[in-house]
């Protein structure tokens, strides 16, 4: 018997709607949904009327987790990975998977769609052509390293960097990078594709006090963007 093939499958990133019709084919023709939370995934195939096994592969599976979903495909099944929303690969498992699978020959295909990254590019408004993404701040330990970083690429290499933030951090952070970087400018993307979404940009100064006057914006997952 042939092996089957993993599908890396871009999921909505909050608007249900921002779906492919290649996705959800994939989705409903493959043996076994592979995701970071079945309950998640669960929603949108209840949406689609998607009746796909599902399984969960997240950051706390174990090595034998993978590895036996792995000697699943090699055995025939067809397999989609999704993680709870956007293009998984970057703050999800996903890459262990895929490491695993063509290491054991595997055939892997993507199948693009929505990204909170590629949403934000998008409406930046200033020079995309080269920039550095580097996705969640450490949550303490780490952190003066990784905004050091930002400050290095946006002044020195005049790069834009971008990155993700939780509800919970995403002020402090930003204080704490307006301290370091008081001239730069941000664009700040909140609940993209999502009913309160909200575009702002202007002096992280700006933003900052934006920010803190309004805590009732304080709300959702945010994407920012830090330039000159």
């Amino acid at each position: 018997m042939d092996a089957g093939t993993l599908y890396m499958v871009a999921t909505p990133i909050g608007n249900l709607d921002d779906i492919t019709h290649r996705a959800l084919g994939v989705l409903r023709d493959v043996d076994v949904i592979a995701c970071e939370d079945t309950r998640v995934t669960g929603k949108l195939c209840a949406h689609y009327e998607i009746s796909t096994p599902r399984t969960a592969i997240h950051q706390h599976s174990t090595e034998q987790k993978i590895a036996s979903l792995v000697l699943q495909i090699e055995d025939g099944d067809d397999v989609a990975y999704v993680s709870d929303a956007g293009t998984p690969g970057v703050s999800d498992p996903g890459n262990q998977l895929v490491h695993v699978a063509r290491s054991h020959g595997i055939v892997v295909v993507p199948i693009p769609g929505a990204t909170a990254l590629g949403a934000m590019i998008s409406v930046a408004g200033c020079d995309m052509q080269t920039f550095t993404f580097m996705a969640y701040p450490p949550h303490k330990k780490g952190r003066k390293t990784f905004f050091e970083k930002v400050t290095v690429m946006v002044v020195e290499y005049e790069q834009p960097v971008i990155y993700y933030d939780s509800v919970h951090r995403f002020l402090k952070n930003l204080l704490f990078l307006s301290d370091m970087l008081p001239h730069a400018h941000v664009v700040v993307g909140r609940e993209l594709t999502k009913m309160y979404e909200q575009i702002k940009d202007g002096s992280i100064g700006d933003v900052c006090e934006y920010f803190a006057q309004n805590p009732d914006k304080l709300k959702g997952e945010f994407v920012v963007i830090v330039h000159t």
